[in-house]
């Protein structure tokens, strides 16, 4: 028979071992939520961290002795763009020019021969994984061209360059670059009305958005300077410190505009190690929109 004192022993003693339950789940509901605070602030700090990114693009091509390669002055072998793209596994993006894919530039495409024709480069381009993009049929200048023949004769050159790359690639192009960046709003807004997006540089009064917005690395200039001014260091400098202008302001996507040149060629060889050492990726102009300026739902 029970005592009252042991009665008593006996609840004292059940409420100590209830009570060591409730704090042990509570220092074990500590311990879970303070884990839980500490990966939802580590996945906070990744998230703040700026994805690099660069759409790698070149205008006015194709120069088939700049893709594929060709002797040198020296008589070696110079290197050729798309092996490099190849060696450092990056998708590029060209903006090509409709006359060149037309059997009448045959002759003009060999005037360096390296054994293939403009559209056998473009299909060689397209074979590769590269991005093929519309710099329209002729690159005439769009103010010059209105003048000339009016503003839907632009739009016509446009949409026939579109054709003749559809009929190498089998894909419409949609993006346009205009010659020169010239183009007014309201001729930009009728070539976006057919489907396009065009790209720009922040030129004047038009303000692209940073992300969206050309960088324009001006080896159409850095080629003519002579071998005493180090061109290709030169060039090789310059893109370094426009990103670096352009990440001092908090953008660290780029869209980044070349020329089929053999300065650029072979200052990529160099500038294209150094920027995924930089931590930027490369990727395919359509892929990099998608993610800088993706479609409204």
């Amino acid at each position: 028979m029970e005592t009252e004192t042991s009665r008593v022993g006996h609840v004292f003693g059940a409420r100590i071992i209830c009570l060591a339950a409730v704090a042990l789940a509570f220092l074990n509901s500590s311990a879970r939520t303070g884990a839980n605070t500490e990966g939802a602030q580590a996945q906070g700090a990744s998230s703040l961290t700026p994805r690099k990114l660069i759409a790698l693009t070149f205008d006015d091509g194709p120069r088939p002795y700049v893709l594929v390669g060709r002797k040198s002055e020296e008589g070696g072998p110079a290197p050729g763009l798309l092996d490099l793209l190849d060696r450092e596994k990056v998708k590029a993006t060209f903006f090509v020019l409709g006359f060149r894919l037309a059997d009448a530039a045959n002759d003009y495409c060999r005037k360096i021969d390296v054994g293939i024709n403009c559209r056998e480069a473009v299909e060689e381009e397209h074979r590769r994984g590269h991005e093929i993009e519309n710099h329209t049929y002729g690159h005439g200048p769009f103010s010059r061209m209105k003048e000339r023949y009016g503003e839907e004769w632009t739009l016509n050159d446009i949409d026939r360059a579109s054709r003749i790359i559809q009929s190498v690639t089998g894909e419409r192009p949609r993006y346009v670059r205009p010659p020169d960046w010239d183009i007014w709003p309201e001729l930009r807004e009728r070539i976006e009305a057919r489907g396009y997006s065009v790209m720009m540089k922040s030129i004047g009064k038009t303000k692209e958005p940073p992300a969206r917005e050309d960088v324009d690395t001006q080896d159409y200039i850095f080629t003519n300077l002579p071998e005493s001014k180090l061109p290709i260091e030169t060039l090789r400098k310059y893109v370094l410190e426009r990103l670096e202008q352009r990440e001092r302001k908090g953008v660290y996507t780029h869209i980044l505009v070349f020329h089929e040149l053999p300065l650029s060629t072979t200052a990529l060889g160099t500038l294209i190690p150094e920027l995924k050492q930089h931590g930027y990726q490369f990727l395919l102009l359509r892929d990099y929109m998608k993610v800088v300026a993706p479609a409204p739902k």
